[in-house]
């Protein structure tokens, strides 16, 4: 009977610690690594030690060998940017709450020796005591577990997919800032020889004060536009700068001087809502969530009445000595049983806040899926709209702006037209290149912008926590 005893008691540790989960090798990052490569074709990776940050400080000093693309850009942040990289540690937590919550409850081994008169009364005992329910629910707790640290995945996944988007955005300010710092300087140097050239005409006496006057506030007004364009110029770098998480020596990374190209066409979406609907993170972590919350509310009902079950086996031996010095051993076995009697707290409040916990999560979904839909159609209506104002800049309104631009010259040469007109017909032109390079601006946001609403969306608001720890007060009934 002992040996049969003791090989149940064998298979059933046997049992549980097969079921008990194991740490990953990467601290769950493959799944994420995955995700990211299919949605960008870029690598992300947990730096988990000295050796991962030599390899990567050393990929991103290749890449900043060179004059960053966006593409390379991305992936600089996604080696170099150290909030990410905690995102990846909140991960390593949730992977290690997760093996946590599947291990049994360790049982607790209870000694004692008690003393004591008439007879020197001595006594001596153990007791092995385990949470029978907590036992019981294992597999129930070790299921939500292993749904929120899936659902932990996705999160980082999110994270990753958010910070692409925003390297794209201030990869795509930081050069059109530059490029316009570009363009305004090369109109200064135009209106610097202009004024003085009018300065010397107005010494010989063939330029009036007045016109003189109009080309040094032409030339001024140009000078203050392009201290403007210098102090976004060094705002936008250093979002950019940030981003990548670069600084010292690497702080002198370049960038292309012009914005990409607009391309001949634009791509055509057929139904954008039903691609975000497939692809969007945001609401994948909360069809998780909801999934994790029914299964937690179906386990606070199960137990929302026996919330703590208590088995403890012990042993006792109680020496004493009689009358005539002999000393008599008595040797006692016995059960003890713990269990929390439900006559104030029957569990209600519980399960109430287990449900509208879940009910929460699922109108947040319902509020997020209709805004996720509009998102996309937004998203789509701009990227289409921006790309057709910076296409009208370039093939209609500059070609007129040049050509305007060529006649004005010619009749101020021939003494046609006064210098008055010519520095508006100037200033005009000047606007005109700044608007098409913001519309160029524009176009390139547009697009992070669609990719945003179609596969990353907005903030995940913080999953909804149903609090499944039984009480920890027991009433023993011993031996």
């Amino acid at each position: 009977m002992r040996r049969l005893s003791i090989t149940v008691a064998v298979s059933l540790l046997g049992l549980l610690a097969a079921g008990c989960a194991q740490f990953t090798t990467d601290g769950g990052m493959a799944p994420v690594s995955d995700s990211v490569r299919k949605e960008i074709g870029k690598d992300a990776a947990k730096l988990s030690s000295a050796e991962d940050v030599r390899r990567a400080r050393e990929r991103v000093q290749g890449l900043l060998s060179e004059p960053l693309t966006e593409d390379t850009a991305i992936q600089i942040a996604l080696l170099n940017n150290r909030g990410l990289q905690a995102a990846y540690n909140d991960l390593g937590v949730s992977e290690a709450e997760y093996v946590q919550t599947s291990l049994p409850p360790n049982p607790a081994l209870k000694v004692g020796r008690t003393f004591g008169s008439p007879g020197n009364f001595a006594e001596i005992g153990f007791q092995l005591v385990g949470n029978l329910l907590a036992f019981a629910t294992l597999p129930r707790r070790t299921e939500i577990a292993k749904r929120e640290f899936e659902e932990a995945r996705y999160r980082a996944v999110a994270t990753t997919l958010s910070l692409t988007i925003d390297v794209r955005r201030a990869y795509v300010r930081a050069i059109a800032s530059q490029q316009r710092l570009a363009l305004l300087e090369q109109a200064r140097q135009t209106a610097d020889a202009s004024a003085r050239m009018m300065k010397q005409l107005g010494e010989t006496g063939a330029a009036n004060k007045l016109d003189q006057a109009r080309v040094s506030v032409f030339y001024a007004d140009l000078s203050a536009q392009v201290a403007q364009a210098r102090l976004s110029v060094a705002g936008t770098r250093e979002a950019l700068t940030r981003l990548l998480g670069l600084w010292g020596a690497d702080l002198a990374y370049k960038l292309p001087a012009r914005l990409p190209a607009l391309p001949a066409t634009a791509d055509m979406l057929a139904d954008v809502e039903v691609e975000a609907m497939r692809r969007r993170v945001d609401l994948i972590i909360l069809r998780y969530e909801i999934v994790t919350l029914a299964k937690s509310v179906g386990f606070v009902n199960a137990t929302r009445y026996l919330s703590f079950l208590e088995l403890g086996l012990g042993y006792r031996n109680e020496v004493e000595t009689n009358d005539a010095g002999e000393q008599i051993s008595k040797n006692r076995y016995g059960l003890e049983l713990g269990i929390v009697i439900p006559i104030f707290d029957t569990g209600e409040a519980r399960t109430v806040t287990a449900r509208e916990i879940y009910m929460r999560a699922v109108n947040r979904l319902t509020e997020r899926s209709v805004n996720a839909r509009s998102e996309a159609r937004v998203a789509y209506t701009t990227y289409r709209a921006t790309y057709d104002i910076a296409r009208y800049y370039q093939v209609r309104i500059l070609p007129l702006r040049r050509q305007i631009s060529a006649e004005v010259l010619l009749r101020y040469n021939g003494m046609l037209v006064d210098v008055f007109e010519l520095l508006i017909e100037e200033r005009e032109r000047i606007s005109a290149n700044v608007a098409s390079l913001d519309a160029l601006r524009d176009y390139h946001l547009a697009v992070a912008d669609l990719q945003a609403a179609l596969i990353v969306g907005g903030t995940v608001p913080p999953s909804g926590v149903i609090n499944t720890t039984p009480p920890p007060e027991t009433i023993p009934l011993g031996f």
